[in-house]
C-alpha cells in the first residue's frame, strides 16, 4: 500500500521555519497541544523535528536564558537530541512502521526533499490493527 493514503498534507500540519524564535515555537506548540513539531528551511525542505525536550534542555543548559528572552534564540540554533527521519512519498507503509515506534509522526518529503506532510503514528497503528483483524477473519 502506498503511504500517500495516510498522508496528512502540509497545509493541515503545524510546522515551523528554522528562522523562527524559540518563543514562537513554544507558543505554537502550546496552542496546538503538540510535543514535537517539524522544522523546514526557507526552501520548504524538512530539516528535523523539534521536541519539548529539546526546548527544555536548551533552557537548562543556557544559564542566561529564561522565558522572557526566548525570543532571542533562533530555532535553528537549538540542538536536537534525536534525529527524526523522514521518508519519501514513494515509500511503503511497511518501511515506516519501525520509524513510528520512536516518532509521534513520520515526516514525508517529495523527490527533492521538500516537506509535503506527515503520517501520524495513530494512523499507522490503526492500519496495523485493521490488517490484523482482516487476517483473523
Amino acid at each position: 500500500m502506498n503511504i500517500a493514503f495516510f498522508l496528512t498534507p502540509k497545509n493541515e500540519v503545524i510546522y515551523e521555519n528554522v528562522d523562527a524564535t524559540m518563543r514562537q515555537v513554544m507558543e505554537r506548540m502550546e496552542h496546538h497541544g503538540y510535543t514535537a513539531i517539524p522544522l523546514i528551511d526557507k526552501s520548504g525542505r524538512y530539516v528535523g523535528t523539534l521536541t519539548e525536550g529539546d526546548l527544555l534542555w536548551e533552557l537548562k543548559n543556557s544559564p542566561d536564558l529564561n522565558f522572557k528572552n526566548t525570543h532571542t534564540v533562533k530555532v535553528k540554533d537549538i540542538p536536537r537530541r534525536i534525529k527524526h527521519k523522514s521518508v519519501s512519498i514513494n515509500s511503503s507503509i511497511e518501511s515506516i512502521i519501525s520509524l513510528a515506534v520512536s516518532q509521534n509522526f513520520v515526516p514525508v518529503v517529495d523527490d527533492n526533499g521538500t516537506f509535503i506532510g506527515i503520517i501520524k503514528r495513530s494512523d499507522i497503528i490503526n492500519y496495523c490493527y485493521n490488517s490484523m483483524k482482516q487476517s483473523q477473519l
